[in-house]
């Protein structure tokens, strides 16, 4: 079997993140995977040596035009790019390719719920991109249009999935969630200089207008009705990682601490990517960062009858290129932990 994959928008982070993993995966080094087409858009004709250094192995490629022509052929086409550019691009290759998403453009199933935050037409759903949501998996396995979920609605779903699910809570969540830069993406803006990032913190897009917020209602209320979501993002100044914690009133006052989490060790048993802590130890960045392992802790604060769920991830590796990789292994049959790292680099 030979797999030939090309990355549109290789020079953003999603992009960048996407080729540095796919350089260390098994099947690239045995050749039964191949990088074909890397595209850009302003960075067109550029070395990829003079646009990513870090990219050592490819430095001499070129970056070329995204557009159809360009991607067409390949057996997987992953999609880096801003939102409202994936439908068109998408819309001209054939069905026989597999087209991994990770903007927004087809993640929500509710057109007006897209329309409110997005402000532009609903382009359609696809496969939603978490295989550890119940049952998910094997529809990764059959879809080739797949739509990578945002990257703080991946560590918040995930930290929050059994205690909604299993019926430990009230569906009243409170969520908030730290955040490093590069979540912004790659652009020049004001509020990501340095200068302005360095030595603050700042909430934003807060009381209900992040974007995210879609999909965390979506993702949760399934298992839920009448779901409410309050989720603040914070931004740090660091470059990669995000720190959740989500709190809800228990259902049960009586639910002590170590069966909360038997239940999350349960419910998680088979997922190699997620780790639930020991009584004691908290989720934190550094323990993530190049990873695609999302951590997650769970308390009971029984003063206030509420439980608390903290996850640690990525946002570049296990909330967007990892979680593309991982699509691709599911998608092209190769196993599902091929070429993402279970470890981080801590310190």
């Amino acid at each position: 079997m030979s797999i030939s994959v090309a990355i549109a928008g290789a020079t953003g982070y999603a992009g960048g993140e996407i080729l540095r993993l796919l350089l260390s995966h098994p099947a690239y080094q045995s050749g039964e995977l191949t990088i074909g087409a890397l595209t850009g858009a302003s960075n067109a004709g550029a070395r990829v040596g003079d646009i990513m250094p870090h990219v050592a192995p490819l430095a001499d490629r070129r970056i070329e035009a995204t557009n159809a022509d360009t991607l067409s052929g390949h057996d997987v086409v992953f999609l880096g790019l801003p939102h409202g550019h994936s439908a068109a691009i998408a819309k001209d290759l054939g069905e026989d390719v597999a087209i991994i998403d990770c903007g927004a453009d087809f993640r929500l199933k509710d057109a007006a719920e897209w329309e409110h935050y997005y402000d532009s037409e609903h382009a359609g759903t696809w496969t939603y991109g978490i295989p550890e949501l119940p049952g998910n998996r094997e529809v990764i396995k059959n879809s080739r249009r797949i739509a990578v979920p945002g990257c703080f609605p991946t560590g918040g779903t995930l930290a929050a999935l059994p205690s909604v699910a299993k019926g430990l809570v009230e569906p009243d969540l409170s969520i908030v969630s730290i955040t490093g830069t590069s979540g912004a993406g790659k652009k020049a803006a004001v509020p990501l200089l340095g200068s302005e990032v360095m030595g603050n913190l700042r909430a934003y897009n807060t009381a209900g207008k992040h974007r995210h917020t879609a999909e965390f209602l979506q993702n949760l209320g399934v298992y839920a009705e009448d779901l409410k979501v309050s989720f603040t993002p914070v931004l740090a100044p660091t470059s990669r990682g995000i720190l959740t914690t989500i709190t809800a009133p228990l259902k049960d006052a009586s639910l002590s601490e170590e069966a909360a989490r038997e239940v999350y060790r349960e419910f998680y048993a088979s997922e190699p990517f997620v780790q639930i802590l020991a009584e004691g130890l908290q989720p934190q960045t550094q323990s993530v960062i190049g990873s695609n392992l999302v951590q997650i802790q769970v308390e009971v604060d029984q003063r206030s009858g509420r439980l608390l769920m903290t996850s640690a991830i990525d946002n570049l590796t296990k909330g967007t290129g990892g979680a593309a990789v991982q699509c691709m292994n599911l998608v092209t049959g190769l196993n599902e932990t091929a070429g993402l790292p279970q470890v981080g680099v801590a310190p």
